[in-house]
């Protein structure tokens, strides 16, 4: 049986924008059977440290407070601190019964190869690392940060689902997949991008 709980619903989003009923009245939008609001909240910029982890987690949660249920961040920004942020804003908002979880939308990306909270000091290491233990080929990892191997994508939801703390990611982008064209030729470059939107439908079909 499926658990609406996991994700944003129709029901949930309508129920978040009623509290929010004194905003403007287009502030929210019927988009894909959901109520979101115009504004979202992105979480690329700042430091790589405890004082901007924290400003990002008291933004989330006030901005969903405010009235904003779009919520976008990224497995590789600020090396995953941007997803983890999100991830206690929301166990905050959760856990104090002001916001549920079929309320929010939050999307994330993958294709970049992230750091774990901070670049190490061996790159190239640490990037040999990762093709091994995820059992890429190299020309799969292009420039040595980007890749859309089917294999690595789902490795990365599995990744952004912890760091968020969440059963469903609500909207899954390719990252910048146009980086890929700086190192392989446009046809190989659709062969991959086809057999990661068949990876990523799998995922979706699966919850």
């Amino acid at each position: 049986m499926t658990d609406l709980s996991a994700f944003a619903t129709q029901s949930g989003t309508e129920r978040y924008a009623r509290r929010f009923a004194h905003l403007a009245p287009d502030y929210f939008r019927a988009r894909y059977g959901l109520q979101m609001s115009s504004i979202g909240l992105g979480t690329y910029q700042g430091g790589v440290n405890n004082t901007t982890s924290a400003g990002y987690v008291e933004s989330v949660v006030a901005a969903v407070m405010g009235g904003c249920n779009v919520i976008d961040t990224a497995v590789n920004y600020r090396h995953m601190r941007s997803e983890r942020d999100v991830g206690t804003a929301l166990a905050r908002l959760f856990a104090n019964g002001q916001a549920q979880r079929d309320e929010l939308i939050v999307s994330t990306k993958g294709g970049f190869l992230p750091f774990d909270g901070a670049p190490p000091q061996d790159r190239l290491a640490f990037v040999q690392a990762r093709l091994e233990e995820l059992d890429l080929v190299p020309l799969e990892m292009v420039g040595g940060v980007h890749c859309i191997a089917p294999a690595y994508l789902s490795q990365q939801i599995g990744v952004s689902l912890k760091n968020l703390g969440l059963k469903t990611i609500d909207i899954y982008y390719l990252h910048n997949p146009e980086t890929q064209l700086q190192y392989v030729t446009p046809d190989e470059f659709r062969a991959r991008l086809r057999a990661a939107f068949e990876r990523l439908e799998q995922e979706a079909a699966d919850g």
